[in-house]
């Protein structure tokens, strides 16, 4: 377990900035719980500072995993956020989407989000705008790319692709190894 070297930290919160915008100080300058974000495994954590202290007393082979995972960076050091970031994302989101509760389990199979299965969308989304999802009853469901900024929205057919789907909180189910 290590932190994030300056490279490894630019392409993060590049990707996290893309979901959350300006909103990415909330998860770093917390003065109550402190956090920090932690590389294991090519994989990216959130852990509170006392559990990081608390995690260098284990071994490099032991530790398995500590914290939440966001992501992970791939092979051509890529970053690709994980559906248990989630939480993080949708508390922080600059740009929403709530599904009709018909689309909520099309979406959750990891179909892309069509117009009719729109209930609203946050404003000024642009045009390949990264979107948290959320059911009516506010419940996040996943995340994805809006293929259509708002206004383009607004005058398209009810068939057409709104909504890309990335993750899922139906991957829980269908990915058995994340």
């Amino acid at each position: 377990m290590r932190p994030l070297n300056e490279e490894e930290q630019k392409i993060f919160f590049s990707k996290l900035k893309e979901y959350i915008g300006a909103n990415i100080k909330f998860l770093i300058d917390n003065e109550k719980d402190p956090h920090v974000f932690r590389l294991v495994e090519n994989r990216v954590y959130y852990v509170s500072e006392r559990l990081a202290k608390l995690a260098t007393n284990v071994g490099r082979d032991e530790l398995m995993h500590v914290g939440t995972c966001f992501g992970k960076f791939t092979k051509t050091k890529k970053f690709r956020l994980h559906i248990t970031s989630l939480d993080y994302l949708a508390k922080y989101a600059t740009h929403k989407v709530w599904l009709k509760p018909n689309g909520e389990q099309s979406f959750l199979y990891a179909n892309h989000i069509i117009k009719a299965h729109l209930a609203k969308m946050s404003e000024n989304v642009p045009q390949y705008g990264n979107v948290v999802l959320f059911s009516l009853q506010e419940v996040p469901l996943g995340f994805g790319v809006a293929s259509r900024s708002t206004l383009q929205c607004k005058d398209i057919d009810p068939t057409q692709i709104v909504i890309f789907n990335q993750a899922d909180i139906g991957e829980y189910l269908r990915v058995e190894d994340a």
